[in-house]
Order: structure tokens, then sequence, then C-alpha cells
């Protein structure tokens, strides 16, 4: 395997290779051979998913070579490996296979100077790779001989050109020594290796004895994160660049870099003294004013932040916080490909008649947003004559004076663009281009994540109110009103459900329950629960044998969840109510003209705990005028508070509330709620109150 990869990288004149093995059921690939990586570098790239935005990772899902020529192509289809690799590079990625099987992957990386296709020469060499380790995998696994399961992968040095004869080397060393600048010799892996006699009056620190050993360990304060950041541009890179750092009397030293497979030559000066100006190749050290740093940390700022955006506008309002700011943009506008028109889903910065005026227009036109959207390749436009360059009977709607149309692409499929729009002409540079689309890239991961969870939450509620009473039955001698408000956080469904049923002239039926989690299938069975109850109460039977005839079918059904529920019923004409309960909180009764109290129903079991469980019947009086509540723990449960506590408080709210409609009665006691802008629990409530008969 080592001996393949290092001939792969010889023969295409790569820089850094590595071969990737699939592991754990095939959902992860482990690095099991490296050449031209430090360290550093290589250790968070040692285990990736299969799933994950990744060159890699790629070619072993599509099952074809992947080939991006440059950082702008890698940051529109690869978003999160430009983001954590922001320096210019070719790559090419290809699956290992043989005989169908995949095994793992190939990764070379070239310098960002190699041209913009593989020659033919290079996908040879190649496949030929891929072919040979996918053999050797092929024949390990026909002799039992796992693939590695885990650890460092093997570092293979990169081939060193022929050492020069001895007079050279010396006369290259005293050339060196008669400078008064410092010159010193890294290897891969950040090891001094030479180091001439000007350096140490310029680092302060005698480095002549004290070769293989590590530049950050034997100048502490060159331990410095720019440093660090250049050192790995130039290794990724293999282009020079070059950095401003202070030594501890604060002194400015310029610090130029110039990398090859082999090491990299630190060539420092004294900053002051040196000429201002970039090294050839470097490359463009800020964007429009702000320092290459600055705008990466916000990149950085705006993954994290839009891992945790859940709707389409939470995301507009991140980028015009953490992108906008940076890039000077005055307006931003999102919009996504749905039958055969671009909708508008987002803006920020545009007044909503124009927006309108954005909005469905139909694919087939002649613009740059369809363009985009065509191709899959983003457009950028400094000025307006550049636009009409392009586009020649483009209309300037906007007043605005330069665009980006950058291209929302999740995984192969471009869903939709994302337009910048700026108020002056703007000079879009290659690492503004490349940070755009990049950012363009997280913004389509995101989108595409809301635009799913709100599917989802739609389909929650839709199956959430089809599963509830739409509405409540008219009982003559009651008044009841209902409410039920999905929790704020999570999926917006649970298992809460409430019902009425109609029993006769006189009586009636009461139903509150929970069903433990909160997702579909808690929902599922919420139906269930609530259609057993509601055929066995109607057939008569009394509200303990209710709950013990339905906590049998939930054993049968065994459908490993546990459900509370409490379960009450009326006979106005002897103006009594009885109740039984499984594990729910017990109810509240408010008598006429008295405090309202809470009712001792007996907690049985929870349904589906226990096949022969009981659950005793209780008989309270109803009178006229009484009112009895019935909710879920959502209303009263709140952490580090005892629960007995809590429904006792509940009770005085209640009884303080008397005369109050039992609509509105509903609304008073929501609001007695325990965090309500971010409850954890859904809420059911139920009222019913007993009226008196007209005279």
């Amino acid at each position: 395997m080592d001996e393949v990869l290092a001939q792969a990288v010889r023969d295409t004149g790569a820089h850094i290779g590595a071969v990737y093995l699939l592991a754990d059921e095939g959902q992860v690939l482990l690095m099991e051979t490296e050449t031209g990586l430090p360290s550093q570098i290589v250790r968070p790239w040692t285990r990736i998913r299969v799933s994950a935005d990744v060159p890699a990772s790629g070619a072993v899902r599509e099952r074809r070579l992947i080939w991006v020529p440059d950082y702008q192509k890698l940051a529109c289809r690869f978003p999160a490996t430009a983001i954590a690799l922001p320096y210019p590079f070719a790559v090419a990625a290809a699956p290992i296979q043989s005989d169908g099987d995949v095994w793992g992957s190939l990764v070379l990386l070239w310098p960002p100077s190699h041209a913009t296709e593989l020659t033919l020469h290079e996908r040879e060499t190649i496949e030929r790779a891929t072919r040979e380790l996918g053999a050797s995998m092929e024949e390990a696994a026909r002799a039992g001989i796992p693939p590695r399961s885990g650890g460092e992968p093997r570092a293979l040095s990169p081939s060193w050109a022929a050492l020069p004869d001895v007079h050279r080397a010396l006369a290259s060393t005293g050339y060196l020594d008669r400078l008064r600048h410092g010159c010193v010799g890294l290897d891969m892996e950040g090891r001094l290796t030479f180091v001439s006699a000007g350096t140490a009056g310029l680092l302060g620190v005698d480095l002549t004895g004290r070769l293989g050993e590590p530049l950050s360990r034997a100048v502490a304060w060159l331990k410095d994160p720019l440093f660090e950041h250049h050192f790995r541009a130039a290794a990724v890179s293999q282009e020079p660049t070059s950095c401003v750092v202070r030594d501890p009397d604060g002194r400015a030293l310029r610090i130029s870099l110039y990398p090859d497979s082999s090491g990299i030559s630190l060539y420092i000066t004294e900053a002051a003294a040196d000429r201002p100006g970039r090294l050839p190749g470097e490359p463009v050290a800020g964007i429009v004013g702000h320092p290459r740093e600055d705008v990466f940390y916000n990149l950085l700022h705006l993954a994290a932040t839009l891992s945790r955006a859940l709707n389409v506008q939470e995301i507009v309002d991140m980028v015009a916080d953490h992108v906008m700011p940076v890039f000077d943009a005055r307006a931003l506008t999102i919009m996504a490909a749905d039958g055969g028109r671009l909708n508008v889903i987002g803006s920020h910065g545009y007044e909503p008649a124009l927006v309108q005026r954005f909005d469905r227009l139909p694919l087939a036109a002649g613009a740059p947003a369809q363009d985009v959207l065509r191709t899959g390749e983003p457009a950028f436009f400094s000025d307006v004559e550049e636009l009409h360059r392009t586009y020649p009977g483009a209309e300037v709607r906007d007043e605005m004076a330069a665009w980006a149309f950058l291209p929302l692409r999740t995984s192969d499929t471009v869903a939709g663009v994302c337009v910048l729009a700026f108020g002056e002409p703007y000079p879009f540079n290659d690492e503004m281009r490349a940070s755009l689309t990049a950012m363009a890239g997280l913004i389509a991961q995101a989108l595409d994540r809301a635009l799913l969870y709100d599917a989802k939450d739609r389909l929650a509620h839709t199956l959430q109110t089809s599963l509830l009473p739409r509405s409540l039955p008219e009982i003559a001698g009651l008044d009841v009103a209902a409410r039920y408000v999905p929790a704020t956080r999570g999926v917006g469904i649970g298992g809460d459900f409430y019902d009425m049923i109609r029993l006769g002239h006189t009586k009636a039926a009461a139903i509150i329950g929970d069903v433990q989690g909160h997702n579909v299938t808690a929902a599922a069975l919420m139906g269930q629960v609530r259609t057993a109850i509601h055929a066995y109460a109607a057939a008569g039977a009394s509200p303990g044998d209710v709950l013990k005839l339905t906590n049998r079918l939930l054993m049968d059904l065994d459908p490993d969840l546990f459900t509370s529920c409490l379960l009450v019923s009326f006979d106005l004409r002897l103006r009594t109510l009885w109740a039984a309960s499984a594990g729910h909180p017990p109810p509240l009764l408010r008598p006429p003209g008295q405090p309202a109290e809470i009712i001792d129903v007996p907690a049985g079991i929870l349904l589906g705990v226990q096949g022969d469980a009981e659950y005793p019947t209780v008989q309270v009086p109803f009178p006229p005028g009484a009112v009895l509540a019935l909710y879920t723990d959502g209303l009263v449960e709140t952490p580090r508070v005892d629960l007995g506590e809590a429904i006792g408080e509940l009770a005085g709210h209640f009884g303080r509330a008397a005369g109050q409609p039992v609509h509105q009665l509903c609304d008073t006691l929501l609001n007695h709620a325990p965090h309500t802008s971010q409850r954890a629990d859904d809420i059911a409530l139920l009222l019913v109150e007993h009226r008196a008969p007209p005279g």
C-alpha cells in the first residue's frame, strides 16, 4: 500500500497523498498512510465519516473520481472542507475498488498552479493506483487479514532530491552565514534542519546546537497562531507566503516561508527594514480592509451559528449579522427553485415591493440567478458595466452597484441562489470569491436542514391535529373548553391528548392523557389509546374498568412506551363524578362559592407497564356551578420545583379565577404555566363546568 501511494505521488507530481480505508461497517474512512502532511494537519483528518462534506468521502459515496482544480471550486462543492483547510490547492479523490466492492479512497493534492484539468497521464496513474490498492485489499480480505482498526496513520518520507557534493554544501553554508538576515530550514514537521549564523541575532536564541528539535520548542514565542497558520498554508499550498510577528521585546520580524515537498525554508528580516509588498504567488492578506484572519473567524462563527438555525428567517438573520457586515454588503436575497420558478424565501435590506418583483421569476429567463442555478457556478459583477457586458438587457432595479450570485449547493444539487448586493463598486479578488462561495455552501446546508425541519414540522402539526378532536360535543348541562399547546423545543408533536364523550342525556366522560415521548411514534400510540378509551367508555364500563381494559390492550400491542391517563365520568342527574387515574396528575375541582381543591384519586400504575394492574375509582360530588380542571404535567412541571407544590399553586390560581367563563379560564391557567417561552413539554388542558339548568 505504501509503495503504491509513493509511486502515485511521484508519477503525478503531487506533493501530498493519502490512502483511506473503510471501517465501522462502511460508515467511516480511516487514514491508513500519508505522505507530505505535517502531523498537526493530519490529526483532524485521520477519521472522517462517509457522509462528510469531504472529497475523500464524496469519491466513496459517488464511486467516481472527484477533481477539484482550485480553492473556489472547493468552496463551492465542499464548503466545510474549504473552511477547515483555508489554503489554495488542487485535489483529486478516487475510490479504491475491486469487482464492484469499494474499500476506501486515494487522495492527492497539488499546488494551485496545477492546470485546470488532470492530464491523461495523471488520470491513468490514479486509475492504476486505485486498481492495485483494490486488488491488495481483496487479496487481504481473502486471506482473513482485516484492515487497520485505528491508531495513527503511517507517515511516509517524501522523495528527497539528490544531495549536493560536499564542496557545494560548504559553499552554500558560507554564503548563508555571510548574510545578516536569518535563514532557517525546517522539515514538514517543523523540526530544525539548518540554521544560518545571522539567525541568533534576530530570534535572540542560538539554534546551532538544536538541529532536529521543533522550532516551536527551541523558540517558544514563535508558537504563534499567525505563524502556525502560515506554516500550514505553505505546507498545503506549496506556495510562498509571509507574515509579520513580534518577539518578546516588541520588535517586528517578517518571516517569509518557501516550501517544497521536503520542507520549508524561512527567511527572517526586521519588518521595519523590509521592503513592503507580498511575495510572488502569495495570497492577498485581506478582503477590502478586513484582515484575512477576521474573515476566517467570521465564517467559522457563521458555521457554528447556522447549526442552530431551525427556519429560513433565522438563517437570513444570521447571515445578515455575521456575513453582511464583514463584506460590507447592503442587501441579501435567498431564492429557491420550485415548480419551474425562482421563489424568494428570505431577504434582508430590500423593500418588500422590490422583493415581490424578484419573486416567482421563471427559470428559463436568461439572467444571472437563473444561470447560476443551471450551471452551479458563482457569478460576480464588480460594477454595473460588468453586469451589462455579460447581460446586455439586464435592468438594475435595486439601485445597487455590485452583486455576487452564489449557488446554494447540497451534495450534487443546486437548490437555490444567494444574492449579495453592494452599494458601491466592489473588487471581488480571488480570496473573497472563495470565501463567499464557501459561505454559500454553509448557507445551503443550513437551508436544506431548515426546509426539512419545516416539512417535518408541518407533517407533525397535521398529524397532531388529525389525532386530537376537531371539536368537543355539546352536552346539555355542561360547558366545556380545551387547549393544546405544543412544546417550543424539539419536533412540534407530542403524546398529550384529551377527549369528551357523550354517554347519554345526563351522562358524559372526560379524558386527559400523556404518552411518553415527543415523536411520531408517541402521537400514533396516543391515537390508539384515545380510540380504545373512547370505545370502552361508550360501552358503559366504569372509569377503573376502562383503564384496566386499555392497559391490557397496550400490553398486547407492546409499544415500548408508557401512558398516563385520567378518566372522569359524570352523571348530571345524580350531580356526581367518578374518576380513575393511571399515574396522571390529579384533577382540580372548584365547587361553587368555595376554594379549589385537589381530588385525591389513587394513582394507579402507568398504562402499558403491568398487565394485571388495577385502577380504583373514586366518587366525588359535582354540583351545578362546579368546575373541573384536567391537565397534563407540562402545565405544572418545572425543574427543581416540587410537583406537589406546583399543583397546589395551580389550585390556588384556579380558585382565584372564579367567575370566568371556561374559555377565558383556559387562557388564565395557561398563562400560569412555567417557562412559557421555552417549554420542553406539551400542555393539554380540559375544563368542564356543571351549568345549572334554567330556573
